[in-house]
């Protein structure tokens, strides 16, 4: 039988692996005590903690004195475009023009649902960005949509119009598998709560788009769901599925998730519009659990108001979610923005921007508004992605302990099961510092926020990806232009951060989306809705199409 009699030798080996360092009188003091302290953690892990169990710590990125917005209601606007005679012109269409239409009766939702079923049939294939198709239960949706507009009644501005939702959310007695090996035979019994709150809005559910396993990358399952301008390069991720189909055209919208990029990553590499709402807007009830802190839940589109109409539907407190927050959404399309604030970080459009980068701040100062230089406080905000990899390591413990983390796909140094291991060797003592580290990061963001309405940047300006996401402010990720480049590599958060893959620079270019992002206050998404809106109009790229066959 194997001697488990801990040495002085032993803690010794640990202090490198902690990054501290002990006396030799204190390592043989530890020796007495360790053994409970062991028993302990040995007894917890016997516990049964499914996915499903929360924290009993709550995130809230509220600081003392803060003042919820009291604003509400949207307005979207009227557009008065003909139904255009090509079935593709129509998969297209913005949600408003798809709601105009559905509403007047020029087009149908099934008609509509149809077309996206047919171009999910003709490129999945060469995407993989749809683990399960709900054919018949989307059809029998549209139908029913139909049924209510021949009455004069109407759901809303999502009455009728298919999406995809990211499978991390259940939904009744349909595969919902996480991207994941260990996962691909699940079954829930019962809808996530943003699947019942996008029927209850009317939208029909086309299926479930492609997660990277378990939320990280665009490696799942069945395969590696692509980008619809180079299929030869993956989707990022993790939302891989819900950017790809949209930004294809298989659907009218798509729900992703954001836990560090989830959202915005595959918007800057598909060219799609991504929102990451304020934490605790959205209920993650029903979803997949990555890390209790940080999930947040949020619409991806082919335009700004787009995400919008999608916000206004699924946002609202839930009880079932223990960090869910009652929050007003105020959205009027169109707005005037005189008089805004928007700031940027000057050396994020320093070395190692792009001309895209350049143009897209360019273009925000002929907006009318004001942009200034702004910084933040010198702080090791990477050093909060420990926290990251602790929440996730611990979701999945089980897959760790249990040898199980070896049937998953992904085995590179900064894939997840590397990552769980590692994350067990920081100690609590750190985790605990780093959540007040992260404290001090909520004031240097809301310091900045006091001198700004808004912050523009590239997808990775500074510490902004990593630090916006743990205090918890929204994020818009919009196209920008277009750059010639060669295929990009996986995403990685092995080095603590995320990236969006290194292109090949002596293979073939494609020309492929890239991005600007804009961050803003806690709770007021139309602020920077108005904001892209505006700017979307002046760069004037939102509209142009992969091509596919």
């Amino acid at each position: 039988m194997e001697d488990r009699t801990i040495t002085e030798a032993d803690i010794e080996a640990a202090e490198r692996l902690m990054g501290v360092m002990f006396t030799a009188r204190e390592r043989s003091q530890m020796i007495g005590n360790l053994d409970g302290q062991i028993a302990s953690a040995i007894d917890r892990r016997r516990v049964d903690l499914p996915n499903s169990v929360p924290m009993a710590l709550r995130f809230d990125p509220r600081l003392p004195g803060f003042a919820m917005p009291t604003a509400s209601g949207v307005t979207g606007s009227v557009p008065q475009t003909p139904l255009p005679e090509a079935d593709e012109d129509i998969a297209f269409a913005t949600l408003p023009e798809l709601g105009a239409w559905i509403a007047s009766g020029a087009l149908s939702s099934r008609r509509l649902t149809e077309i996206y079923l047919a171009r999910i049939a003709a490129l999945n294939p060469q995407l993989f960005c749809f683990a399960t198709v709900m054919a018949d239960s989307a059809l029998a949706e549209a139908d029913a949509m139909d049924a209510l507009t021949a009455q004069g009644i109407s759901r809303g501005p999502l009455h009728g119009i298919p999406y995809g939702v990211k499978d991390l959310f259940d939904t009744r007695d349909v595969v919902t598998g996480w991207g994941a090996e260990p996962y691909q035979d699940r079954v829930p019994q019962s809808d996530a709560r943003i699947v019942t709150l996008l029927r209850a809005a009317g939208a029909v559910l086309l299926g479930k788009t492609t997660v990277g396993a378990l939320a990280y990358n665009d490696i799942w399952y069945g395969g590696r769901t692509r980008n619809p301008w180079n299929t030869e390069e993956g989707s990022s991720g993790s939302s891989a599925g819900s950017a790809s189909a949209t930004a294809a055209g298989l659907c009218g919208f798509s729900i992703g998730t954001e836990t560090l990029g989830s959202i915005t990553s595959p918007s800057q590499r598909c060219g799609t519009t991504g929102l990451r709402p304020t934490f605790g807007r959205v209920s993650r009830a029903g979803g997949m659990a990555l890390c209790w802190s940080l999930d947040k839940v949020g619409p991806i589109c082919r335009g700004v108001e787009d995400t919008a109409l999608v916000l206004d539907a699924i946002n609202g407190a839930d009880i079932a979610d223990r960090s869910s927050i009652q929050a007003p959404f105020a959205y009027r399309a169109g707005k005037e923005i005189t008089g805004l604030k928007l700031g940027y970080l000057p050396e994020a459009f320093g070395e190692g921007a792009t001309a895209v980068d350049h143009a897209a701040l360019a273009a925000a100062r002929d907006l009318g508004i004001e942009v200034v230089e702004v910084s933040l406080p010198d702080l090791p905000y990477g050093a909060l992605m420990n926290t990251l990899y602790a929440e996730a390591a611990a979701a999945f413990e089980h897959l760790t302990l249990s040898d199980l983390d070896d049937t998953l796909t992904w085995q590179d140094d900064g894939a997840w099961p590397n990552t769980f291991r590692k994350a067990r060797l920081l100690s609590a003592v750190d985790h605990v510092q780093l959540d007040r580290l992260r404290y001090l990061v909520m004031q240097a963001l809301d310091g900045l926020f006091q001198q700004v309405d808004a912050l523009i940047g590239p997808f990775m300006t500074g510490p902004m990806l990593v630090a916006s996401n743990f205090t918890g402010h929204p994020c818009l990720h919009l196209r920008a232009g277009f750059e010639d480049l060669g295929t990009r590599g996986a995403a990685s958060l092995g080095a603590g951060k995320l990236t969006t893959g290194e292109a090949d620079a002596s293979g073939e270019t494609h020309r492929v989306p890239q991005g600007i992002s804009i961050w803003g206050r806690l709770f007021e998404e139309g602020t920077i809705l108005n904001i892209g809106e505006a700017l979307e109009r002046r760069l004037g790229v939102a509209a142009e199409r992969p091509s596919l066959s």
